[in-house]
């Protein structure tokens, strides 16, 4: 929320540790789109609250990017303007301070940072020991080689209490935990409830309305209220925007039919005692509810189940690193250029009495 929060020394750790990273803190969506096509990097933006403010049609194509199977635009190329696809697929970690688009958000996995408090002592990453960032990066590709067709194949069960996207999301994450073994498929699904239950805070302008209007008949104890009183109801809640919707005065029939037509939801003629003034009854808004509004529901357990069992071509030179890989047939890494050396082949299978036991505390931790 906040500078100095870390997110920088974050991008730098990812860029130490990923496949193929690119980092930067502005990119011109021509030069974003070609790059992806090109390289195929793991992609790290910085300062992307004011890259995205100044170029609406990369958010486009980030968004683009995340299936596989539709992640691509089509620009006009050369002289002759021949439409020309590009590939924009591939993994993106996005920094900056406050909140990114919706459409960006809810295809990503958040990761809130905070300051840290005047007590707390951090080593600082430029004075880390390179060679434990090149093991690292090497014991990842030998693990990427070795187990590839297994991720490929697995179906890991979904999280509950998680929607859609944010399962797609950590579904290759817990296909990693559970060929890992041990306590990790546990761990990684009380992570995915816990990050993803932060931003449960900020719901959408629409999602705030229908919590307002839920509100509303609750607080009235009404099946059906005139749009007039609905009006002064959601005026009356001062943390809400309705009361100041109007350019500083309350929220007007005409606006909140238009939000509610989003919904399918429309007003009509409602008996109020000897009266029929236009208004809304609540059960119009039944099915919304309970499609775009978070239930008091408690979560179930994170336990997880039992495990289951394209690039570019061209002569331009990659922008992108590419990771040694640890030795196949020594337990130390190697350092060589692109798949130059390969660590020992480890089973993917950690005995579960080499960890230590965890608790529900552990959500805290995390």
């Amino acid at each position: 929320p906040e500078k100095r929060c870390g997110k920088t020394v974050l991008l730098g750790v990812l860029a130490r540790l990923a496949c193929r990273p690119l980092a930067v803190s502005n990119i011109a969506p021509a030069a974003l789109f070609r790059a992806l096509e090109l390289w195929t990097p793991t992609l790290l933006i910085d300062e992307v609250d004011a890259f995205l403010d100044a170029h609406d049609e990369a958010r486009g194509i980030l968004n683009a990017g995340f299936t596989r199977d539709t992640a691509f635009v089509i620009r006009c190329v050369g002289d002759d303007h021949m439409p020309t696809r590009f590939n924009v697929w591939g993994a993106k970690a996005l920094c900056g301070i406050g909140k990114i688009a919706d459409t960006l958000a809810d295809r990503s996995i958040p990761l809130r940072l905070r300051r840290k408090l005047p007590g707390e002592r951090t080593v600082k990453m430029r004075h880390a020991n390179p060679a434990v960032f090149t093991q690292l990066a090497s014991k990842l590709a030998r693990f990427a080689i070795d187990n590839r067709e297994a991720i490929r194949t697995a179906r890991p069960a979904e999280v509950e209490g998680l929607n859609d996207r944010a399962n797609d999301c950590w579904e290759p994450l817990l296909a990693i935990a559970e060929l890992a073994g041990g306590n990790w498929p546990r761990l990684a699904r009380i992570a995915a409830v816990t990050l993803h239950g932060l931003e449960e805070d900020a719901p959408s302008i629409g999602a705030e309305l229908l919590t307002s209007i839920r509100d509303a008949f609750d607080n009235r104890r009404a099946d059906r209220l005139s749009t007039a009183d609905l009006l002064e109801a959601l005026a009356e809640d001062e943390e809400a925007p309705w009361a100041a919707w109007n350019r500083g005065k309350p929220m007007t029939s005409h606006q909140l039919a238009k939000r509610l037509s989003e919904f399918s939801i429309k007003s009509g003629n409602v008996r109020i005692g000897l009266k029929t003034p236009k208004g809304y009854k609540r059960e119009q808004f039944e099915e919304a509810f309970k499609r775009y509004l978070p239930t008091d529901t408690p979560k179930t357990s994170a336990t997880p189940p039992q495990t289951s069992n394209h690039a570019a071509c061209s002569d331009i030179k990659s922008a992108t690193q590419h990771p040694a890989v640890a030795d196949r047939n020594s337990p130390k890494a190697t350092a060589g250029e692109d798949c130059g050396g390969v660590a020992d082949r480890t089973p993917p299978h950690v005995e579960e009495e080499a960890l230590p036991l965890w608790d529900e505390n552990d959500k805290e931790e995390l």
